[in-house]
Formats: structure tokens, sequence, C-alpha cells
């Protein structure tokens, strides 16, 4: 899991550079991480066994668990988007330098994102992550490998320039004020959905062992794991922006003339290998939660109740049990995921969505409730500010989901669904 504490880079802070602009970058970029922060080390320094009793109501502790499922699903949307796009750019790459610049090289989006789902299907029925630790080692170090090729060959771009930025103080020019105006919504959108190792936190805590106590080694963790992202995250879209101005993409691996084809070959297979695995990080506690409730509903089933044992390759134990209804469960879900990635296949506008869907549940309102019930904080000055700041952040998810769903919108009225990734 270190890879989405690390460098959980897609490289979206480029084009969200060019919507919000050079003046407002650094501070719009810097208070999501500051809320990430705070949420951290407020959920770390509450005892596992207490998370849910600290909310109170169970209306709270529905309402959050709907957040954090629905966004772990959702991110596993993008992810099939994110590795789709990445195949095509290399297939679209090979072409054109095979043959010219002006060949048609049109690349199966569809049959590229089966490709992936089937091997998500294999890697899902490992009972858990514990199961594949080098898939996790793997995932990590690819990530870092994208993320450092991405950031050099972006400066590179820029240097090409002779070191003179391509970008707009302003930010990007738009059709209509309305329009630009959406775009900085999506925008942000993508700045909240590039730390969502919060909607995890909860879980990777919950696997530590101690001594250390678990809320030290996690607090240390998300300190240091944000601040690294942050330094990547602004490095790479002040590096990007500058280098494409208006034209830098959602995915800055796709962005035309960027580099030796090889190497930006390379640097897109890595970022292929690093959602391989952390689509399995959000992937299995979905899977754990769904079986847990179909065991309890219907624990005399022998169809749930059945189960074999199978000899794996590569694995340290060397054997799995297998459960035939868990073999279904998983690949239907999956399959689920990938339907939903082909009908709304656009990067930016699907990561804009999932940001404004889980900023304000997951970062604001529940470490407020938690930090409320565990300070019994009474209403007054300290309660009215913290449930203001609340409201004010709702209400910037709002907007933010909004601009996200006119920008789905506006690309269906040009995208054909099932057939287009963008």
């Amino acid at each position: 899991m270190d890879e989405d504490l690390v460098v959980e880079l897609v490289f979206a802070p480029p084009s969200s550079k060019e919507d919000v602009g050079t003046a407002w970058n650094g501070s719009v970029a810097t208070r999501p991480v500051l809320a990430r922060l705070h949420q951290a080390i407020v959920v770390v320094r509450v005892p596992m066994k207490l998370v849910p009793t600290l909310l109170m109501r169970p209306r709270e502790v529905f309402m959050c668990g709907i957040a954090q499922y629905g966004n772990l699903w959702g991110t596993m949307v993008g992810y099939t988007i994110t590795a789709t796009i990445s195949m095509v750019a290399i297939r679209r790459s090979d072409c054109v330098h095979e043959n010219g610049q002006g060949a048609r090289c049109d690349a199966p989006g569809t049959v590229l994102m089966l490709a992936f789902t089937v091997v998500q299907v294999v890697l899902s029925q490992f009972p858990g992550l514990e199961h594949i630790t080098w898939l996790s080692v793997v995932a990590a170090v690819m990530s870092f490998a994208y993320s450092f090729i991405g950031l050099a060959l972006s400066v590179t771009e820029w240097a090409s320039h002779g070191l003179r930025p391509d970008g707009r103080i302003a930010g990007a020019t738009a059709a209509s004020s309305s329009k630009k105006t959406w775009d900085v919504l999506l925008a942000l959108g993508n700045i909240a959905f590039a730390y969502t190792f919060a909607e995890v936190l909860i879980e990777i805590q919950d696997t530590l062992k101690s001594p250390p106590s678990e809320h030290k080694t996690m607090k240390k963790a998300a300190m240091y794991g944000i601040g690294a992202t942050t330094i990547f995250y602004i490095s790479v879209g002040c590096a990007g922006y500058a280098a494409f101005g208006s034209d830098a993409p959602g995915n800055i691996l796709t962005a035309p003339g960027l580099g030796p084809f090889w190497l930006v070959d390379i640097a897109n297979m890595c970022l292929i290998l690093h959602l391989i695995g952390a689509y399995q990080v959000y992937a299995q506690p979905i899977f754990a939660t769904a079986e847990r409730w179909i065991v309890s509903r219907w624990p005399d089933t022998k169809f749930i109740s059945s189960a074999y044992t199978v000899s794996i390759p590569l694995m340290q134990r060397g054997s799995v049990t297998v459960a035939p209804y868990k073999l279904v469960l998983r690949t239907v879900i999956v399959i689920a995921t990938t339907v939903v990635a082909m009908m709304i296949p656009f990067f930016n506008a699907v990561l804009g969505l999932l940001g404004a869907f889980s900023f304000w549940p997951l970062t604001v309102y529940f470490p407020i409730s938690m930090h409320i019930a565990q300070g019994k904080i009474t209403k007054g000055t300290k309660w009215y500010l913290l449930q203001g700041l609340s409201m004010v952040c709702l209400m910037i998810s709002v907007a933010v989901g909004i601009g996200s769903v006119s920008d789905i919108v506006d690309s269906l009225k040009v995208s054909t669904p099932f057939k287009t990734v963008s």
C-alpha cells in the first residue's frame, strides 16, 4: 500500500493548473494538502475500536460508509480509464514512430480496457493483498519510476522553449465565463482527488502491527507521505503547465511530442503496472465488505459455505482457498466497474467527480464529527466555527460536483460510450 501513501500520481496537476491559473494554483493546491493532513492526524489519534462510536448516530456511520466505499469503487473506475489511456498512448506512439506523423493511428481502447479487466479478474481472486505482497512492491517501484520520468520530460520540454513558460497567469482561456467556471471547478475536483489515500487510511491502520502504536506509525506515514506527494504534485503541475500551457493534457504522458517515444512508452508501462496493483488496494476492502454481508445473510447456503484449496506459484503460502461465491462476486464487481468506465471514459471529469464526492464527507465532516465527539465540544464559538467550516466545504464540494457533471455531459455530446477513451 506504500505507493498510495507516497506517490499516487496520475498527472492531472498540469491540466488543473491550466484551468485554475498560475497565480492561484499554489495556494489552491496546498489547501487539500492541509485538509488531508489534518484529517489523517485527527483520525489516527482515535483508537480503531472507537471510530464508529464517536460518530454516535448510525445514520452518520452509514453516510460515511457510503462515501468511503463509493469513492473506493469510483477510484477503481478512474484507474481503469487511466490504465486504458496509457495503453492507447503506447499503441499510438509506436504506430506514429513506425508510420510517420501523418499515419492514421487509431487504438482499440475498448479491447485494451477489457485486457486490463481480465488481469484484474485474476488478481481479484486472491483473498487479500497479504497473499500478493510482491504486487504492492512492484507497484510502489513503478510509481516512482513514471513520476520521475514524467517530471524530467516536462522539465526538458520546458527547457527546449528557452525556459519561457507557455501558460498564462490567469490560466487557460474559455469560450465563455460559465465554461471557465466549470473548468476551474473541475480542476479543483482533480486536485482534491489527488489525495485519495484517505479513503483507505483506516483500513491500512487497522492492519499495522504494534508496538509501536498504530496511530504513531500512521501519523508519521501521513506526514511524510502527504509531504512527498505535495512536492511532486506542485513540481509536475508547474513543469507540465510551463511546458505545454493551455495544451496540457489530463495525463501528461499522453502529450504530443513529449520526449523520446521509447522513454514515454516505458513511463506509460510503469503507470499501467502501478495501476494494476493500486486497483487491488481499493478493490479488496469492497470485496471483504460485500462478502461479510453475503455470509451474514445466507450463512447456511451450500454455495456460500463451500471452498477449495488451489496451489498457486509466486505465493508465500503456496496455496489459496477459493470459494465459488467469491469467484462470482469479485468477477461481477470488476466487470461492472469496467462497464461504467466504458460508459463515461473521461479522465479529468471522472477524477473531478470523485474528488467532489469524497472531499467533504471523508476529509471534513468525518474528522470534524470525531473531533467534536472525542473532545466533548459543546455548542459555542468553537462548535459553530467547526460546523461553519464543514458547511463551506460542503458547498464547495457540491459546486465541484456540478462542474464535473457538466463536463461529463459536454464530453458525451462529442463522444461515443463504449468506444471513446479520453
